[in-house]
């Protein structure tokens, strides 16, 4: 069945990837659209976590941004098969412009490994690209369940010599050599943590179990930490680049303090277009309290 499954995802991929920006963008708005209407486990997410991260906005604007940010994750799905199987230099043509990437060159410069923090935010597979075109690039990630997509997966986020690190102790070691070497190391930084690794500390107010992995290879090696994101832009123009240093607060040792420094980083990313943010992630199923929320 796995192996099916596989076959059938990766057709779906090379279908999407005949068709224009446009026509795969609005092929995953209509998927969105559906999720919302059909009002199931996607939406149910997405509206509690908004719920508990803007406290502040009226259930209009709630109900609207659950919608906005069903739709834009749909996108998102339509353009994989842009992100994995167009050729590089098409894909690359679609940013139209790049924010703040002089903080990159100013780290670099210095010998200093640099840590980029790519939240589900926008496009990531776009940025995670960008990077490898830049600069050597190691990125770690989790092998998904289905073997045929990890080796797709692994194949073309590597196309341009990016190195792929599983989220397991070898990846850790190749994230440090790659940090020491004065290199750059992708993490997505928003993924709960797996149990045992991970630390309650806030997210939007809100308690989140967070990976100390990131914190912790800042602290040994100096690293400098920027966070990223590709914006989505609209009627489908392609795509523009952030990048913003986080606070330096993220290198310390004090666990508590630096991972509690990398979600306000992540969350200041948000905040900027919180309607291209993946909210049906299941960000806060773990509680303090050992229940779960959803």
């Amino acid at each position: 069945m796995k192996h099916l499954k596989g076959w059938l995802s990766v057709s779906v991929l090379w279908l999407l990837a005949l068709l224009p920006l446009r026509l795969a963008q609005r092929f995953g708005a209509g998927l969105g659209a559906r999720a919302y209407k059909k009002k199931g486990k996607s939406y149910n997410v997405t509206q509690m976590n908004i719920d508990l991260c803007f406290p502040e906005l009226t259930a209009d604007q709630k109900n609207g941004l659950a919608k906005a940010s069903l739709i834009e994750t749909g996108k998102m799905a339509g353009e994989l098969g842009m992100s994995w199987l167009w050729r590089s230099e098409r894909v690359m043509a679609k940013v139209r412009n790049v924010h703040g990437e002089e903080i990159m060159a100013d780290a670099l410069s210095q010998g200093r490994g640099v840590i980029v923090i790519g939240p589900h935010l926008g496009n990531w597979e776009v940025l995670g690209l960008y990077l490898s075109t830049r600069y050597k690039l190691t990125s770690m990630y989790r092998p998904p369940k289905i073997e045929l997509m990890d080796r797709l997966i692994r194949k073309k986020r590597a196309r341009l010599g990016a190195q792929l690190a599983p989220a397991n102790v070898k990846g850790v070691r190749m994230a440090m050599k790659a940090l020491r070497a004065g290199e750059v190391l992708g993490i997505l930084p928003d993924q709960e943590a797996d149990s045992g690794s991970g630390i309650f500390v806030p997210f939007f107010g809100q308690p989140a179990y967070t990976m100390k992995l990131l914190p912790q290879l800042a602290a040994q090696t100096g690293a400098v930490v920027v966070s990223a994101y590709a914006r989505r832009l609209p009627d489908a123009q392609g795509f523009e680049i952030f990048f913003h240093k986080a606070p330096e607060q993220i290198n310390e040792k004090d666990l508590q303090c630096s991972a509690t420094a990398m979600n306000a980083e992540v969350e200041y990313c948000v905040r900027q277009m919180p309607e291209q943010y993946q909210w049906e992630y299941k960000r806060f199923q773990h509680r303090p309290d050992g229940g779960r929320m959803y």
